[in-house]
């Protein structure tokens, strides 16, 4: 009983310190654009429309399932229209992850190890900001945590029944169909948030390390009929009726964004522009700093252990492929982007506590190489913090941004926050590290891994507010929300606003205008399947119309991203297009009154 509590407590304090963390001033900021602003808006057209056909701009879009914004359309109509309610769902995701990755660790580790795998999840820079970001990623990675920890559970069950003695949760008897099904339950969430590629690739994982320690049979004892069937109607139940009632949503799930997008031969792709192999290895790598070392550390143990052969280890093996899978995966892949690797760390922060635990005989190796991370990555900081930040700034948003990445595509700059509200974040985390790194010398001079451990812990945690922060003031810096105040102020309840490029670059703007935009030169983009419905016709606009708009008697507004010499606007007769507006790397012209010597900036 003791150690069950000790095993409960672990998860909780745990789970509370994640929230403690990630939590405050989760509305405080406005909506990124792009990045939030179109999900935040799919969840509120949903309050007055369909929950089985998703709309953006009241434009069908099939390029995400529902569960986001499903919870999302909840929360607002229980908090509001506003950015902590959008935000609540993603926070919840972040909570189960961090949850369910203690929960495994308890059960393989014990209540400290479990404890540190949990901490080591949470402190990951990149899965610290989608915690706090309206995106799917964080539910996704929850359902695969739950997924994984059900069904690696039901193995433990397996091996240890009553009389081996109480695993350490508590859990005695022989039974597995329980916590399997949970997980298949969970792993068929995976495929509702995002992809189904997030319920296949685990069960994968595991009946391969399964098969390689001979344990994949009797399959129905880690894969019960009420687990498979949990799986197949929250896996594919709403792919099924979305592709009834929308012939076209199959083949664009299956084959265009999956099978023609890794053969770059989309018929509908977006502006998204995708990282090289070395782009990414070096986001997945530093969205996962410092764990992925120690991770690493782990995996190469298992491999000179050939654990594949000792079924005790097939926990292990299962989150090893994994883990390993998803970044070689997306390493070779054509495409892929900054956060695509995030589904593997979960498995990292687990292996990267049991790296931790193995080196208690000889820490001082594992130690010495945090020890050295640290003081390079601090002194990295400290430079950085001394410069003008031009840089940092475009080295870090140039990997890890979408939205830098598509706008160096278009040859323009993408909106930055200014470097003076960067800088305190810069020099405090090169504080932080570099002291981590004097706690990390003592703890090497003790040989004492327990230190080591909890001083990488403590110092990734003490960071996580710079991550918060940060993100806060980068969507600041492009957020649609003062722009929306001005076309709100400007805009008669019969004028129309025309959106020039993707409508995920102002995705927000009807969210806090309330007026919806007719799109420019917007069929490359997530709804570029959406506008080949006949009731998208009048929402999707080609140059020469507009043109007619612009010389009629009542002119549109026009609102773009694109620099005055590269919009729609370079090609209006010369004068005829006034500047009223710009802010945040968007600009809002109004016709100009004959005769008036008001031309737009060139």
């Amino acid at each position: 009983m003791g150690r069950l509590c000790g095993a409960g407590v672990a998860v909780l304090l745990v789970v509370a310190l994640a929230a403690a963390l990630l939590a405050p001033g989760l509305g405080r900021a406005p909506f990124d654009d792009p990045g939030e602003g179109q999900h935040a808006e799919i969840a509120r057209e949903m309050l007055g429309g369909s929950w089985l056909t998703l709309r953006l701009n009241g434009v069908r879009y099939f390029d995400k399932p529902p569960l986001l914004y499903w919870l999302t359309a909840i929360s607002f109509s229980l908090f509001g229209l506003t950015e902590g309610a959008a935000r609540l769902a993603p926070l919840l995701g972040a909570l189960l992850a961090v949850g369910a990755t203690a929960v495994l660790g308890v059960r393989l580790l014990g209540p400290t190890g479990g404890a540190l795998a949990g901490l080591a999840l949470l402190s990951c820079a990149l899965f610290a900001a989608f915690a706090r970001y309206v995106r799917p990623e964080s539910l996704f990675v929850a359902a695969i945590a739950w997924g994984f920890t059900g069904l690696l559970v039901a193995f433990e069950r397996r091996r240890r029944p009553d009389g081996n003695g109480c695993p350490p949760l508590g859990e005695c008897g022989g039974h597995s169909w329980a916590p399997a099904s949970i997980g298949c339950a969970a792993l068929g969430g995976a495929a509702l948030a995002k992809d189904p590629l997030g319920l296949i690739g685990p069960l994968v994982a595991i009946a391969l390390a399964a098969g390689l320690a001979g344990r994949l049979r009797p399959v129905r004892e880690w894969l019960p009929p009420l687990g498979l069937a949990l799986l197949l109607v929250i896996g594919f139940g709403w792919y099924a009726v979305a592709a009834v009632t929308e012939p076209a949503f199959l083949w664009y799930t299956v084959v265009d964004n999956h099978l023609l997008n890794v053969a770059r031969m989309r018929q509908f792709p977006d502006e998204d522009v995708p990282l090289s192999a070395i782009e990414f290895l070096t986001a997945a790598g530093f969205g996962a700093f410092p764990w992925i070392l120690a991770a690493a550390v782990a995996v190469g143990a298992l491999v000179r252990g050939r654990a594949w052969r000792d079924p005790a280890e097939l926990p292990w093996v299962a989150l090893a492929l994994w883990a390993v899978g998803v970044l070689a995966l997306f390493t070779v892949s054509p495409f892929k982007l900054p956060h695509y690797g995030l589904p593997a760390y979960p498995a990292l922060a687990l292996l990267a506590a049991r790296a931790w635990r193995d080196a208690a005989p000889r820490p001082r190796g594992l130690i010495a190489s945090h020890l050295v991370l640290f003081t390079l990555a601090g002194a990295g900081c400290a430079w950085a913090a001394a410069g003008d930040g031009r840089a940092f700034t475009e080295a870090v948003f140039g990997v890890s941004d979408v939205y830098s990445r598509k706008e160096a595509a278009w040859g323009q700059a993408s909106p930055y926050p200014a470097w003076s509200s960067l800088q305190p974040l810069v020099t405090w985390a090169a504080a932080v590290l570099l002291a981590g790194a004097a706690v990390l010398a003592a703890a090497a001079a003790r040989r004492s891994a327990r230190v080591g451990a909890w001083a990488v812990a403590a110092v990734m945690l003490l960071l996580a507010p710079v991550v918060a922060i940060g993100l806060a003031v980068t969507s600041s810096a492009r957020a649609v929300t003062v722009m929306a105040a001005e076309i709100r102020a400007r805009l008669a309840p019969g004028d129309l606003l025309v959106l020039e490029g993707p409508i995920e670059n102002a995705g927000a703007v009807e969210f806090y205008s309330g007026h919806r935009p007719v799109l420019l030169d917007a069929a490359r983009s997530v709804l570029g399947i959406g506008s080949t419905f006949a009731d998208a016709a009048g929402t999707f606009w080609s140059a020469p119309r507009f043109a007619e708009a612009w010389a009629s008697a009542r002119p549109p507004y026009l609102l773009t991203t694109r620099e005055p010499g590269r919009s729609i606007v370079a090609s209006l007769p010369p004068e005829s297009a006034r500047l009223l507006f710009a802010h945040n790397g968007r600009w809002l012209y109004g016709r100009a009154p004959a005769g008036a010597a008001a031309p737009a900036a060139r």
